[in-house]
Order: structure tokens, then C-alpha cells, then sequence
């Protein structure tokens, strides 16, 4: 499934070089914070577990890396894996001190590692900048090992009309805030866009479904301003 947002020429990666030194400082003023109680929500979902091995795919600076190396006691292998340069020398600096984490640029369209290679897929907040939903799901499927499981964490449709109108007043202001942060209010107009085009919590559901996943459910966070995905290689 192509988004036609994410393939205008150049945009995606235009959007990111302009906002990665701002990347985490945004992320907590947009979201109040929020964000982080969401990507906690997932590592408690997935249940890490000591001498496992994780992808984390459009890793941006390496939060997720992060809760699941402090939460295996980094007795685990991370694989952080982003198709921006800057996003992942900014995380290499970042994490510096984690040595079971290691980096490498690639899309999640296109995955530079054998099949059946780890325990843990995720791709928080990245699905929605892929080009080709279909391929994205495909790479997972086949990077996972056999009772591997899959994780998205991703903007999604809210199923409250009185919550959907206060965020879409709020979300007016996103734009407004990277103005004054970034200095270039362009980046959040995407990121409001690439949120309202993209597709809702069952159709996701039916894509993992369709690329040969098992066990395929999700959890709204927050009234669906956020769902959790998540299913299995079997």
C-alpha cells in the first residue's frame, strides 16, 4: 500500500534533517510529555527478557533501545536501525555508554539483515513515514524469527468525538510551536498531514493480517490518539 504523502521526492528525509537536533525536545512538547508513558506502555506489552534480540526500526534517537536495554540490564542485543544520518549520529551520541546497541541506516522498506534474525520488531512512530505500508510489514515479517513478536506504536484515530475535536484544535497549534522551536513550521504541517491520512487501527490490522502475521491485535492509548499493534511470527 503506497502513501502518497511519503512519496513526494525528498520530503520525509527534508522534514527530518531539519527537526533531528529538536527531534526529543518536540516530542515532549507536543505531546506534554505523554510520549513517554506510550513507549513505556509497549516495553511493558513486550516483556523483554535477557539474551534477546531487538530491532527498532525508524529508531530516531534510541528511546525504545533505551527502555529495553534498561530493562533486560543491557543483556540484550539492540539493533537500532533509522534512514536519517543525523537522527542516528545524534542517537550513537546520546547512547554512547550503551554497548549492546548498534546503528545502521536503512529504511523500513528495505532491511540490510538476513531472514529470521530477531525476537523483537518495533517501529514506534515511523510506520506513518514509510512509502510502502505493505513492504514496511513484509521486512518485519522476515527479519523476525519464528515466534517473534511485532510491535507498532503509532498516531491512530480517536473514538471520541469530544476528545477528537479538542486534539484537532490542539494539533493547530503543532505547526505554530515548531515555528518558534525549529524555526520552520513545515515539518509539523507534515506531521499533522501524515497523521490524518493515515490509516485507521483496523486497517492496520488487516495489513499486518495480509503480510502473514498471527495473533493480530491493538490497544488505543488515550482514546486512540495512539494505538499499540502488536502480533506474532508463528
Amino acid at each position: 500500500m503506497q502513501q502518497k504523502l511519503q512519496n513526494t521526492k525528498n520530503l520525509v528525509s527534508d522534514v527530518f534533517d531539519k527537526v533531528y537536533d529538536k527531534y526529543d525536545l518536540m516530542n515532549n512538547l507536543m505531546s506534554l510529555g505523554v510520549h513517554n508513558s506510550w513507549k513505556k506502555q509497549l516495553i511493558y506489552s513486550m516483556k523483554p527478557k535477557r539474551n534477546k534480540k531487538l530491532i527498532d526500526v525508524a529508531c530516531g534517537t534510541g528511546d525504545i533501545a533505551k527502555l529495553f536495554s534498561d530493562a533486560t540490564y543491557s543483556k540484550s542485543k539492540v539493533q537500532c536501525v533509522d534512514p536519517n544520518k543525523k537522527m542516528v549520529s545524534l542517537g550513537k551520541r546520546k547512547l554512547r555508554n550503551y554497548k549492546n546497541i548498534n546503528w545502521k541506516i536503512a529504511s523500513a522498506e528495505k532491511l540490510p539483515f538476513e531472514d529470521s534474525q530477531f525476537d523483537y520488531y518495533v517501529i514506534s512512530f515511523g510506520l506513518r513515514n514509510t512509502k510502502n505500508l505493505n513492504k514496511a510489514l513484509s521486512e518485519a515479517f522476515r527479519v523476525l524469527k519464528r515466534g517473534g513478536r511485532f510491535f507498532c506504536l503509532e498516531f491512530s484515530k480517536i473514538n471520541n468525538d469530544y476528545l477528537d475535536f479538542i486534539y484537532k484544535n490542539y494539533s493547530k497549534l503543532i505547526p505554530v510551536i515548531g515555528e518558534l522551536i525549529v524555526g520552520d513550521k513545515k515539518p509539523y504541517e507534515y506531521l499533522i498531514q501524515s497523521i490524518n491520512e493515515f490509516v485507521d487501527q483496523e486497517q492496520l490490522l488487516q495489513l499486518m493480517k495480509k503480510s502473514r502475521f498471527d495473533k493480530c491485535t491493538y490497544l488505543n492509548l488515550n482514546g486512540g490518539i495512539v494505538a499499540l499493534h502488536s502480533a506474532w511470527k508463528i
